[in-house]
């Protein structure tokens, strides 16, 4: 067995060690293990699986520490950063579980390069895995100034607001205000299919939410229907009315909404609380729920106050 192949299966503090050119410290975090639900197969959605993780962190020498504790990275450092990500959302990949993590390590200032496998353990008589490394050059410095991220304006529109002939208008005054503009909907009058599976139901119900957003968006070109987390950074950084398509975000979040899909106003409250809204506006329903500000407008008047 070659070297190289010897080294592509090996620990990853070994792979380490060959591949560094210059003196450093190495600490490591070996076959830790964690039950989650993660994956991109719909069989995988709503079961925990074992994930194994290896992590190795290269430093900087130090010299001598004074058994300070305060001077060097610290391994709960390492578990944290796996908690942190595991816990912000749902991730359907391992690449990206991995990049995340070993990004969020690279944070800390004693980090120069950190290698992470993680592999699945319950996908079969075998494990299944991903290994990665990552350098501080590689990312953006952590010292440098963080961009709050925007605020926007949360619309609920019932159907009755839909179909109002000052729908253009609203969103005339909308947009032309001081936050970004995410507009949501419910499901359409017409009742959708049922089913006897709750998770099936939750599905169907989600995408009925979806056709909705799709048949108002054919309404005004202005509006871009989203589904992802990304859609919603980039469109609000660029002036981009978006309206929302819940099914990714509520699937993959780690602490779901509560409310149904059927009660669309409580779904959105939920949803205005996750991205931190400056504002809800709802027009033409009852106000949900909410800890974020929320305005009601009755969607008779042409002007919104």
């Amino acid at each position: 067995m070659t070297d190289e192949i010897r080294l592509a299966f090996a620990h990853p503090s070994e792979r380490a060690e060959a591949s560094s050119q210059t003196p450093c410290d190495r600490i490591s975090l070996r076959d830790y293990t964690v039950q989650v639900e993660i994956g991109a197969f719909q069989q995988e959605r709503g079961h925990l699986q074992r994930v194994r993780f290896n992590v190795v962190v290269e430093v900087s020498p130090l010299g001598v520490i004074d058994d300070d504790v305060d001077r060097i990275l610290s391994y709960d450092k390492v578990t944290e950063a796996i908690g942190i990500e595991l816990e912000a959302e749902r991730i359907n990949l391992l690449e990206t579980l991995a990049a995340r993590v070993a990004e969020r390590i690279l944070l800390e200032p004693q980090a120069e390069r950190v290698f992470v496998r993680i592999e699945k353990l319950d996908r079969g008589p075998f494990s299944l895995g991903v290994e990665i490394m990552r350098a501080r050059d590689g990312i953006a410095d952590a010292g440098q100034s963080h961009v709050e991220a925007p605020h926007p304006r949360v619309v609920y529109l019932s159907n009755g607001a839909i179909a109002s002939p000052h729908l253009a208008g609203w969103i005339d005054q909308l947009s032309d205000r001081d936050a970004p503009l995410i507009i949501c909907v419910g499901s359409a009058d017409v009742a959708a299919p049922q089913s006897q599976n709750a998770l099936a139901q939750r599905r169907i119900d989600l995408l009925a939410i979806e056709q909705n957003a799709w048949l108002l968006a054919s309404r005004d070109r202005r509006c871009m229907v989203v589904g992802t987390r990304t859609e919603l950074d980039w469109a609000m950084k660029n002036d981009q009315i978006c309206i929302w398509a819940p099914s990714k975000i509520v699937l993959d979040a780690v602490d779901g909404p509560s409310a149904s899909p059927r009660d669309a106003g409580q779904l959105v409250a939920w949803f205005a609380q996750e991205i931190d809204a400056k504002e809800l506006l709802v027009i033409g329903d009852d106000a949900p729920t909410c800890s974020v500000p929320t305005r009601v407008n009755d969607g008779h008047n042409k002007v919104l106050v």
